[in-house]
């Protein structure tokens, strides 16, 4: 679904990523892991369009996304769920919700999506008319991840959504995070808690100082030794 070669970043004189390939296949889970600034979220911002590459491409379902704006990754199927959640604090969860539907016209299938997107999270929909800035942490991540499938992506970006969430909430967004790939949405994730990740990943990439040093299958990077004293603690 997705193939990232070669790809390279520059903020100003920093080279944030170099040379990072990788690929998702449809209908997994895919886990970038590393320590802080080893470049996992430039990855995603550069697959959103967010920032540019310096080389390297990014294909998407075949064709080359590398320099199309970010809006029309959005239109095409790519979906991301920001770091720190970044909800629209004074308006309130259904209008935060609307707003991740901005591209569709198509008032049945936004009426679905919002359907599906209370299923997923009821606490969004006993909290509908509420302003965003007063919900809780967990809540506003709900909401974050809400407001990216409104636009139906085939693929969804999310970044640290564990961030800042009590471990029951955690476990309760990373159970959310499989429900979302078992109704057939694709995902990459970047996640700082490498073992809760490693843990619902069909595969996974280690990153360290901007470069892919190992990739395979999550059960066998959750058993990697080197990867079990860096990033599980051990």
């Amino acid at each position: 679904m997705l193939v990232i070669e070669d790809l390279s970043v520059n903020y100003k004189a920093i080279r944030a990523l170099k040379g990072v390939c990788c690929e998702v296949r449809q209908g997994e889970i895919v886990a970038l892991i590393g320590a802080n600034g080893a470049g996992k979220t430039t990855i995603l911002n550069a697959i959103s369009g967010i920032v540019p590459a310096a080389g390297g491409r990014i294909i998407f379902e075949g064709r080359d996304i590398t320099a199309v704006q970010a809006h029309e990754i959005v239109r095409m199927g790519i979906c991301q769920v920001p770091e720190g959640r970044r909800v629209f604090a004074r308006m309130s969860v259904l209008e935060n919700l609307e707003m991740g539907a901005f591209i569709r016209s198509d008032k049945k299938g936004v009426r679905e999506a919002m359907e599906n997107v209370f299923q997923l999270f009821p606490r969004l929909a006993e909290r509908s008319r509420q302003p965003a800035k007063t919900l809780s942490g967990g809540e506003q991540q709900m909401l974050a991840m809400g407001r990216a499938l409104m636009s139906t992506p085939r693929l969804l970006l999310l970044d640290e959504p564990s961030m800042g969430l009590a471990p029951m909430l955690v476990e309760k967004i990373f159970e959310i995070i499989g429900e979302i790939n078992k109704t057939g949405t694709t995902i990459m994730l970047v996640e700082q808690n490498a073992q809760m990740a490693l843990s619902i990943a069909s595969r996974g990439y280690v990153l360290e100082t901007g470069e892919v040093v190992l990739h395979g299958a999550a059960v066998e990077l959750a058993a990697d030794p080197e990867v079990r004293r860096a990033y599980l603690g051990e």
